[in-house]
């Protein structure tokens, strides 16, 4: 009978237990505990991780894990292996509403981490000892960043065939070629021979219902084709995109856009205009290839060289 250990406890086949694990105190010496949430079936499978909040102001992707959860008490019947829920990971940037820990570090690249390491390395450490060995596969819910929103997208390195075809199984519109980051949780994952999938979606601090559809039926579709819950979704067709890259401003002012998330674009085509403030000068924003929006910047009033639309081409 398989068993997953964490902290010390012991959660067997067919046990359903909530676990809050220690991970540090606030200067006020209150102790941070660290929700996790295990829903075992009776028939041995798979051990699936779906985790959101890495980066604590990706609101959206908190939401949808925690939608997963609650989906998961209220309603799904699991088959067979095991879920692991951690809704929210940095408790310290959600708490800040900051992407980073206290001391600046982002938790997404501080992996394997250390437990006499900075702040947001001894958290890596002990999702990197107590979480990644207990895993088969994982999703990980993420959001663009402050005033960029990213349409609903799988990213995975298009070289781990294993990866992509568990890519495939989630269904989303479009899956990014993106390679293993070092010091990542999808990297951490990958050495020890676990798969993590990172779900992008939506924009940081806001909440995109469009997004958190996407993620939960896709999460829906990955575990059915494990055997793990009974699901059948209407299929849409999924876009592989070799490569993706961000149109960049080639002067400072005022950003109109004319495309919107999702749309497919042609080369050449005019994405946007930049303005001075009083309407004498007008720089047009031109796709540099043929490809799809992934990513759109929500700013009214840019920078030369700030980021604007990242268009993925197949």
């Amino acid at each position: 009978m398989k068993e997953i250990l964490i902290n010390g406890i012991r959660i067997r086949q067919g046990q359903s237990m909530n676990i809050e694990l220690p991970i540090a105190k606030l200067p006020t010496h209150t102790l941070i505990d660290l929700p996790i949430f295990i829903r075992s079936a009776k028939e041995e499978g798979p051990v699936v991780l779906i985790s959101g909040g890495i980066h604590g102001d990706e609101i959206n992707g908190v939401v949808t894990a925690k939608r997963l959860l609650e989906e998961m008490d209220e309603s799904w019947k699991l088959l067979k292996g095991t879920l692991i829920f951690i809704p929210l990971v940095n408790i310290y940037g959600f708490l800040s509403n900051t992407r980073t820990f206290p001391d600046g570090r982002d938790l997404n690249r501080s992996f394997p981490g250390s437990k006499k390491g900075s702040l947001a390395g001894r958290i890596a450490y002990i999702l990197n000892e107590q979480i990644i060995p207990q895993i088969d596969y994982g999703i990980d819910f993420h959001t663009g960043g402050r005033m960029l929103s990213n349409h609903p997208q799988i990213r995975v390195d298009y070289t781990d065939k294993i990866a992509l075809e568990l890519a495939k199984s989630f269904g989303t519109h479009y899956v990014v070629n993106s390679k293993y980051i070092e010091k990542s949780f999808r990297k951490a994952a990958f050495k020890a021979k676990k798969r993590i999938l990172v779900f992008e979606g939506g924009e940081s601090m806001r909440l995109d219902d469009y997004s958190i559809e996407e993620g939960v039926v896709g999460t829906k579709r990955f575990l059915a084709s494990l055997g793990m819950i009974d699901f059948s979704a209407e299929p849409q067709e999924t876009i592989f995109l070799k490569e993706s890259n961000w149109v960049r401003a080639k002067a400072s002012g005022i950003f109109n856009s004319s495309i919107k998330l999702g749309d497919s674009v042609k080369k050449g085509q005019i994405l946007a205009r930049i303005s001075d403030p009083y309407g004498q000068i007008k720089v047009p924003v031109k796709s540099p290839a043929d490809g799809f929006v992934l990513g759109l910047n929500n700013l009214p009033v840019i920078n030369v060289g700030d980021a604007l639309v990242h268009i993925g081409n197949e």
